[in-house]
């Protein structure tokens, strides 16, 4: 007994040194030019001090790692930023803070009131997996450049708001804005302005293999729904609701397993 004891004795220590390095590492101590790039961003915000009680937060003394709706991967690079319901107002075109946040796999601005054009330098977050927009404050065409976000898994542009202007998808319209999106599997755009007809709503939806969940509430839409819908295999989620399809519901809708 006391020789199988033995090889454990010697083990603890060691396995103590690995926690507390991987503790060390799991914690992401955050790197200078993260920090940096952060407060450019909160400094290009418009936002209330009382309202916004996240962002006040932020300041050049601490780790940014740790700042509330910061997350960070084990070498301090920033790869997640939770922004919503922050009273954000203003503009985001010229945020060279953001966008030079090349790491980042997750944004959400959801819920606030920026009351301009989506910023096309968005596309240059070549890494981003989730992007919320919802209920943002974001008015006018959608832009041609989210199409080459081509690792984006969710998608979300909705606007749930009544009375609250839509977004507009004619150029690009669906197809093109989608089409490159390959790994998407949750799209939402609920009040969006598509003003498509079914084949060519139905035909683009189809171009993602993946797609598990759609939202398509208020957009315009019409009829007829296309078969072509029957190649997403993989779909849980449709939502119609509020559109204009005047057409029966399709029996292949039955096969959705």
């Amino acid at each position: 007994m006391r020789i199988l004891l033995f090889p454990w004795l010697f083990l603890i220590p060691l396995l103590q040194i690995l926690s507390v390095r991987h503790f060390l590492l799991a914690s992401g101590q955050c790197l200078e030019d993260q920090r940096s790039l952060l407060l450019e961003l909160k400094n290009t915000l418009t936002f209330s001090s009382t309202s916004s009680t996240k962002l006040v937060l932020w300041n050049s003394s601490s780790d940014c790692c740790l700042w509330d709706r910061v997350g960070c991967d084990t070498t301090g690079h920033v790869i997640r930023l939770e922004l919503e319901n922050q009273a954000i107002s203003g503009q985001l075109e010229n945020s060279s803070g953001l966008f030079n946040l090349q790491y980042l796999e997750r944004l959400n601005l959801a819920f606030n009131s920026f009351s301009s054009t989506i910023p096309t330098g968005l596309s240059k977050l070549a890494n981003l997996t989730y992007l919320n927009l919802s209920d943002a404050g974001f008015v006018g065409q959608i832009p041609r450049d989210l199409a080459r976000m081509s690792r984006l898994v969710t998608l979300d542009l909705s606007t749930r708001f009544p009375g609250v202007q839509p977004l507009e998808m004619e150029n690009p319209n669906l197809q093109t804005l989608i089409q490159n999106l390959m790994e998407l599997q949750e799209l939402y755009l609920d009040g969006v302005n598509i003003s498509a007809q079914g084949g060519e709503w139905c035909n683009a939806l189809s171009f993602l293999p993946n797609l598990r969940e759609v939202s398509l509430s208020s957009c315009y839409l019409s009829g007829p729904i296309s078969s072509s819908l029957s190649e997403l295999h993989s779909l849980s989620v449709i939502n119609l609701n509020d559109n204009n399809l005047l057409t029966t519901v399709p029996d292949f809708f039955a096969n959705f397993s």
